[in-house]
């Protein structure tokens, strides 16, 4: 095992020029990197939040507000559809995980059943039925959600709203944001380098839910004189306080939006196109054709953002939302819609700014650790093993090092604080996998062997040693890894990274320079042994008497 063989050689040759090109880009400045020709890798460390600053949020879901908006639209597809085929209804009442319709007219029972049965149906995701209807006493019907689908909103939720945020916060070219989370209905996001809390703020919570929902004509009369508002209809407002008497039905929504872009009217005034799929396209164009000549609204978040008079059908699932928008509010609504709808909002919970002067001292903290314990590792290891034997250990903690930082900039992994803490464990790994294999040569060189079995042997015995402690060590970082989240995480990843560089630092680099030494120096004794040891064919003849 102790040759000097060509391909270690080139494979440690090849480690230590990728490094260095992997690497350097740290060494630059943004503009400097920015300048390189593009074959060269331009990729730097990214500093978590503890490093370089940033913004820190805790958000929580709100779940049963979702939960009572779905009830709430359940009621109007039950509306719709009952009026659609003519049924009489008496009322319709939220009860528990859904509603109750009374029918008016008995004789009209089972066709109500037939109608909200198959609207059950219809609202089944992959197959799995989240709605049942249920006959009760005195003619009403229990059309309501099962108490699995009740079950998974929440995680459903939750899981959704992690991706809706995770494209708003890229969406504000904030590099390598966190975003775990948290207990059952709770997310936390570190940005890290994002110098506007406000605004991070401002676009995660926006539940950004854009609708297409007609304007009541018939009743906006007789609502302006009584302020009654009909069971099927609500009132919203637009940014200039003009009232608006709208639907309650929608008929498009942003589910159906495939892109969203910042656009001009007519007169040259900011404005957001719209690019509606295949299912929103053709319903677009079914509402528009059926409503030539009366108003629709176009809703954000319940508030008007426009309300024109529909000129013409609608049917290229394309169009323009006006309205008295800034260039930048215009970029900003494009970013939310973009982005997606959040399922159910979001309320900061814990809101936390760490300055980047914070930061920079964790950074200098941190590198001044990592220069003491690299310091210290020499030292024992120049006291322990000698110059050379200690100076080979060195050369390949060197290059762990620069392999570590190599492939953190070429992964984009985010380094943390705990992350240098992981980093200085990474350098005591690696050195453990040298004191293994010198101990294992001191060993066999006490018993008598030559230089070359002692070295061989060294290498040999010891590596069954360093891959368990080194799988050991991968276990429980993976673990971490998996149910940690943020800066644990961030150890971790960087004690993962470092448990394969350091195998091959620790055991390749000193192969091959004690390769080279044993055969341009052709040693008659180890330099770390107690005793001399004789060449290969010599025996020790005082044990022999």
């Amino acid at each position: 095992m102790i040759q000097l063989s060509r391909w270690k050689v080139v494979l440690v040759g090849l480690s230590l020029v990728l490094g260095l090109l992997l690497a350097y880009p740290n060494v630059l400045s943004p503009e400097q990197r920015a300048s390189l020709p593009g074959w060269l890798p331009k990729n730097a460390l990214n500093l978590g939040l503890d490093l370089q600053g940033g913004s820190h949020l805790l958000l929580e879901v709100d779940v049963p507000a979702m939960r009572e908006k779905r009830i709430t639209n359940m009621a109007e597809d039950v509306r719709v559809t009952l009026r659609e085929e003519r049924i009489n209804i008496n009322g319709i009442q939220r009860e528990g995980g859904g509603v109750v319709v009374s029918i008016a007219n008995p004789a009209q029972f089972d066709l109500a059943m037939t109608a909200i049965r198959n609207l059950a149906a219809a609202g089944a995701a992959g197959g799995v039925q989240e709605r049942t209807a249920t006959r009760m006493s005195d003619n009403r019907i229990r059309y309501a959600f099962t108490e699995q689908a009740l079950a998974n909103m929440g995680a459903t939720a939750v899981d959704q709203s992690i991706e809706v945020v995770r494209r708003r916060i890229d969406s504000l070219g904030t590099r390598e944001p966190s975003i775990t989370r948290q207990g059952s209905d709770r997310i936390v996001v570190q940005a890290p380098g994002e110098s506007d809390p406000a605004q991070l703020e401002r676009v995660i919570g926006q539940t950004a839910q854009l609708t297409f929902q007609m304007v009541d004509v018939e009743n906006t009369a007789n609502f302006m004189q009584t302020g009654l508002v009909p069971p099927d209809a609500e009132v919203l407002q637009d940014a200039q306080g003009n009232i608006y008497l709208v639907k309650k039905r929608i008929l498009v929504s942003g589910e159906n939006l495939t892109r969203a872009s910042v656009d001009s009217d007519q007169s040259g005034r900011p404005a957001i196109g719209f690019r509606f799929d295949g299912q929103g396209a053709r319903r677009f164009g079914e509402a528009t054709s059926a409503n030539i000549g009366k108003p629709f609204a176009i809703i954000l978040d319940g508030k008007v953002l426009s309300a024109p008079n529909i000129k013409s059908a609608i049917t290229g699932g394309s169009g323009i939302i006006e309205g008295n928008f800034g260039l930048a509010e215009a970029s900003e609504m494009v970013n939310l819609l973009n982005g997606g709808a959040l399922p159910a909002p979001l309320k900061v919970e814990e809101r936390r700014v760490v300055s980047a002067e914070l930061g920079a001292d964790a950074v200098a903290k941190g590198a001044l650790s990592t220069a003491i314990g690299f310091v210290l590792i020499v030292v024992f290891m120049m006291l322990s093993y000698g110059l050379l034997f200690g100076g080979v250990s060195v050369l390949g903690l060197l290059l762990n090092g620069l392999l570590i930082v190599a492939a953190m900039s070429l992964t984009q992994a985010t380094l943390t604080l705990p992350g240098i803490a992981g980093l200085i464990l990474t350098f005591a790994v690696a050195v453990d996998a040298n004191v293994l294999i010198y101990e294992r040569m001191r060993d066999e060189a006490r018993s008598g062997r030559s230089v070359v079995a002692s070295m061989d042997a060294g290498f040999n015995k010891a590596m069954g040693t360093i891959v368990d402690a080194n799988l050991t060590t991968l276990v429980a970082a993976l673990i971490m890894f998996m149910f940690g989240a943020g800066p644990v995480r961030g150890f971790a990843w960087t004690l993962t990274i470092g448990v394969f560089t350091s195998m091959f630092s620790s055991v390749m680099v000193a192969q091959v320079l004690l390769s080279w030494w044993l055969k341009t120096a052709k040693p008659k004794t180890l330099p770390i042994a107690d005793e001399p040891v004789r060449q290969a064919g010599k025996t020790a003849t005082a044990a022999a008497e």
